[in-house]
């Protein structure tokens, strides 16, 4: 039985967006991942705004909101060590 690694290094994010109660990354390779906002609460807690305002940070390895220091990675998310 052959078995699916995860390779960190390899997921990038592409975009991302706000559901309600959820945030979606969306990575180069056509996955998506979305994780509950009550896993972040300053993401949860911020505005509309703030949560717009994001950057990718490492070509894709990251997201980065400048207004609310929050740095999330996509390893992190995949729950593979970075």
């Amino acid at each position: 039985m052959k078995s699916l690694i995860v390779r960190a290094p390899d997921a990038r994010a592409h975009t991302i967006e706000f559901i309600p109660d959820a945030l979606v990354v969306h990575l180069e390779d056509g996955r998506s991942l979305t994780v509950p906002l009550e896993w972040f609460p300053r993401l949860r807690d911020a505005s509309a705004e703030a949560r717009g305002r994001w950057e990718l940070i490492g070509r894709g390895l990251g997201i980065h909101w400048p207004d609310l220091d929050e740095d999330l990675s996509v390893a992190g998310l995949l729950g593979v060590p970075d």
